[in-house]
């Protein structure tokens, strides 16, 4: 055991000198009746990674281990897009924008051309938004956050639990289904605590490319970052 302390402290060094490289950037959206916007996304990229996150009811966000530089944000909210938003993270900093108000940039997109195929159209379900997300404060007062195969199938009418404890998608088979873990597909629902998820999504419909070949649904679930987790427990020893 003694052995085991010692070595986890020669390693302490290292993982502080790796987080120092990364900061965090916050501020508010709001529209131009001075109405804060929220579920609006912004976001950033930074060779191929995409950092990002939705405000708050409050218009606020926090996108946080961004690599340190400088960068241009686009904040997509309400159909419309703002881009080139100028900020720069500090090492082991946190970057405030304030209150940024919302203007659409108002590009012309020119003609658009819709092509359908008749046979494929019975696909198509109306009425019905292909993609749910639940949040990590909406997971947390969830009365099913213990059993994550019943929250997910809470989360649309279209999912249902079979006696074994499978999820069905409506039009698809038992068991017919992707489940993304971080990125990692993974062969079944997993209990993870339900403390440590920061964000669920479900598609019963419209599944993007990257998830492959299935004619059921996609359960992607992402964990809370070292940042997350450290915000909370410091906001818990200010109380």
């Amino acid at each position: 055991m003694k052995k085991l302390i010692f070595t986890a402290l020669l390693a302490l060094p290292g993982i502080a000198s790796a987080q120092g490289a990364f900061g965090e950037i916050i501020g508010t959206v709001i529209n131009a009746d001075s109405m804060k916007l929220s579920h609006a996304t912004v976001y950033t990229e930074s060779n191929g990674t995409i950092y990002k996150d939705l405000t708050d009811m409050n218009g606020k966000f926090r996108i946080s281990a961004i690599p340190a530089g400088k960068y241009l944000f686009t904040i997509v909210a309400e159909g419309d897009t703002m881009k080139n938003i100028p900020g720069e993270i500090n090492m082991d900093g946190i970057e405030n924008l304030q209150t940024i108000v919302f203007e659409p940039s108002g590009e012309d997109l020119g003609e658009l051309t819709v092509v359908y195929d008749r046979n494929e159209i019975h696909l198509l379900k109306y009425g019905v938004n292909p993609v749910i997300k639940m949040s990590s404060e909406e997971i947390k007062r969830s009365p099913l956050k213990f059993n994550q195969t019943a929250m997910i199938a809470a989360m649309s009418s279209d999912i249902k639990v079979a006696d074994d404890g499978q999820l069905v998608f409506r039009g698809a088979r038992k068991g017919d289904m992707i489940y993304m873990m971080d990125g990692v597909k993974m062969n079944a629902v997993s209990n993870v605590p339900s403390c440590s998820i920061g964000e669920m999504m479900v598609y019963t419909g419209g599944i993007p490319a990257k998830y492959g070949d299935t004619t059921g649904g996609v359960v992607v679930m992402e964990t809370k970052s070292y940042f997350d987790l450290y915000r909370e427990w410091k906001s818990s020893q200010n109380k």
